[in-house]
């Protein structure tokens, strides 16, 4: 593993989350009608998002699966309203389901933001490919209703870098010209395993794919701060991101967006 050397003259675009789901961790409900869906999209695109990422179904730990038709469901029409409203603007479906996905690419997405790194259906690669779609791969150690029991790694920064390298190897050779990496900070990991990753996240650099990186409002966070609802963790993440800037990072997703926007601002003005 080789890291490149930091660039501090590069700032991440900013992917907006925005979970169309009645259970994810911090604001599940929150924008599970169409309408309020679309226009928190809105909203975020305003703050400065470069990217939407619409999913339809929750993967806190322990969230129930969602069937392929509920999922469907619930995010097609949020993506088709945010195309005919804003057609430039760039949307990401976080799904790992093959007709989700393909259903969302035909309603305008761009991305396949896949948690589960090819493991749950390796034909996401394929169909990313044959869309000139980018794609997502996610490490996640399990599935969500099983990654935080007891992970345990030899080695968690060389696993999840093998883990990685492999899988942009195969969606690589399926044709893919757009791939993201996403070493899953909270998907199967404790806090010292987030840590380890975090600290040596210019180490992925070495791998042939952009690196996006997610840590918006999760449970780390908390047990770092004691701030225990996650809704109130937008500072420390922004925080978080500050510290790490200059690690070739390509990509924040965020729930906060004019948070993030508003360190963009600061940070250019030094440069």
């Amino acid at each position: 593993m080789m890291a490149m050397e930091k660039d501090f003259n590069i700032f991440p675009e900013i992917m907006g989350i925005l979970n169309v789901t009645p259970d994810s961790f911090s604001d599940g409900g929150n924008y599970f009608d169409k309408n309020f869906a679309v226009k928190h999209a809105l909203a975020l695109i305003q703050d400065g998002a470069d990217i939407i990422d619409i999913g339809g179904e929750s993967s806190r730990p322990s969230a129930n699966p969602v069937s392929t038709k509920d999922e469907i469901k619930r995010i097609i029409p949020v993506i088709e309203k945010l195309k005919r409203l804003v057609p430039g603007c760039i949307i990401s479906v976080d799904t790992t389901k093959y007709d989700v996905a393909a259903a969302a690419l035909d309603a305008g997405a761009g991305i396949i933001n896949d948690i589960s790194g090819l493991q749950f259906d390796e034909r996401l690669a394929s169909l990313a490919a044959v869309k000139s779609a980018g794609l997502v791969i996610m490490h996640i150690n399990g599935t969500p209703q099983t990654m935080q029991k007891n992970p345990v790694y030899n080695d968690v920064v060389q696993d999840v870098y093998d883990f990685l390298n492999s899988k942009v190897s195969i969606a690589a050779a399926a044709g893919v010209k757009n791939i993201y990496i996403d070493v899953g900070i909270g998907f199967g990991k404790t806090l010292k395993h987030n840590l380890a990753l975090l600290k040596n996240i210019d180490v992925f650099t070495s791998i042939d794919a952009k690196i996006l990186l997610g840590i918006s409002r999760k449970s780390f966070l908390g047990t770092l701060t004691g701030i225990n609802n996650p809704e109130e963790r937008d500072t420390a993440t922004v925080l978080f991101h500050a510290l790490l800037l200059g690690n070739s990072i390509n990509v924040i997703r965020v729930h906060d967006v004019k948070l993030l926007k508003m360190l963009k601002t600061l940070y250019k003005s030094l440069l």
